[in-house]
């Protein structure tokens, strides 16, 4: 019997693990994959986060020292460019290493880590019974970290409505500018930003299927866009995911916790994904210390998650929701809310910083 099981080992299933194994719960993650991999992902860490993340790798890890500082950004819409500082400075890792260093460092502080381990079912409300493509395990309690479009939360597709795509790859770009870069069209975006320290790029779409299925047909929706990557060489291959759905989140359901994109999938062109993955992942795994050292029940745990949730994370979906739907007004309201928050910088700060 364990006492936490944890399915999923990305950002968030990592970073709850990592948070109990610390008050020495016996915890036991599950992967339905294997690392290293690529995911579809904007790999941009916002700062709010930064300070968790390096409490969560090994001491001698030099993830977050070679990671570049990303102190500016650029949206590209309605053939306006509309700058605003990073403030403070977000980094830009790799999934590919940020998601392997994270499992690492569960495994060195004594987390049970078992990759391709596909969990097909959860059973009870305390205690649980998780059954694997393999096996079968016993836990006192779960976190679900399984993303968000699993078996294990498949929520409604919209009926038919538009469906939404998520296309990333690495590619070289000579000369890069050291800004996360947001190009808007009508049916997505494309955001842009370096990687390394070098000449790597990371691409990352989100994109209406009836406008487009691959980053070739992207780059064609935005002139700005088109010019940039006509000088690009593609370093890895291309990662697509689909449908990309929002919902209100829903952090709890029978006792289990829900934290990353199984809570809630964020509108991704604001950027803080990681970071709720990792600050939700470490606010389960503590709501569920009272219960692991029989101070408060599974149940009462689950409501004291729920509510910290709202409070802290909450406010990120609010937020991004208004900022999707500013961007779908017709163009000369928009291009009239652009000049605004141009001559006014400090309100497009303000802005941001509603999203974190």
């Amino acid at each position: 019997m364990y006492d936490l099981a944890i399915v999923g080992g990305g950002p968030a299933g990592s970073s709850a693990a990592i948070t109990a194994a610390s008050y020495g719960a016996r915890v036991l993650l599950l992967e339905k994959a294997g690392f290293p991999r690529n995911k579809v992902c904007g790999e941009f860490v916002s700062a709010e986060s930064l300070a968790l993340l390096g409490s969560l790798l090994p001491a001698d890890s030099d993830l977050l020292a070679q990671a570049p500082r990303i102190q500016r950004a650029r949206v590209f819409i309605d053939n306006h460019v509309l700058p605003t500082p990073v403030e403070p400075a977000a980094a830009s890792i790799a999934r590919r290493e940020f998601d392997a260093a994270l499992w690492n460092s569960a495994r060195e502080r004594g987390v049970e880590a078992h990759e391709h381990q596909a969990v097909l079912s959860i059973a009870g409300k305390g205690p649980f019974v998780i059954t694997t493509t393999q096996e079968k395990f016993k836990s006192r309690s779960v976190i679900d970290a399984s993303g968000r479009w699993s078996n294990l939360n498949r929520r409604e597709n919209g009926n038919g409505a538009v469906k939404w795509l998520g296309i990333k790859a690495h590619f070289s770009e000579e000369g890069r500018a050291d800004s996360v870069d947001l190009y808007f069209f009508k049916g997505g975006y494309c955001g842009v930003q370096p990687v390394d320290r070098g000449n790597r790029i990371n691409v990352c779409a989100m994109i209406r299927s009836d406008v487009g299925k691959s980053l070739e047909e992207t780059f064609l929706q935005q002139l700005d866009l088109k010019k940039r990557s006509e000088g690009w060489q593609r370093l890895t291959e291309v990662v697509a995911t689909s449908p990309l759905l929002f919902h209100h989140p829903v952090p709890v359901e029978d006792n289990v916790v829900r934290v990353g994109d199984a809570a809630g999938f964020v509108d991704p062109f604001v950027g803080d994904g990681i970071s709720l993955a990792l600050r939700g992942g470490a606010l389960g795994a503590h709501s569920l210390r009272n219960f692991l050292q029989g101070r408060q029940s599974l149940a009462n745990a689950a409501e004291t998650y729920a509510r910290d949730y709202h409070r802290e994370l909450g406010h990120v979906f609010h937020a991004s929701s208004k900022i999707r739907h500013l961007l779908n007004y017709p163009a000369p309201i928009r291009m009239g809310i652009l000049s605004v928050l141009a001559a006014f910088p400090a309100l497009t700060r303000r802005m941001v910083c509603k999203t974190r």
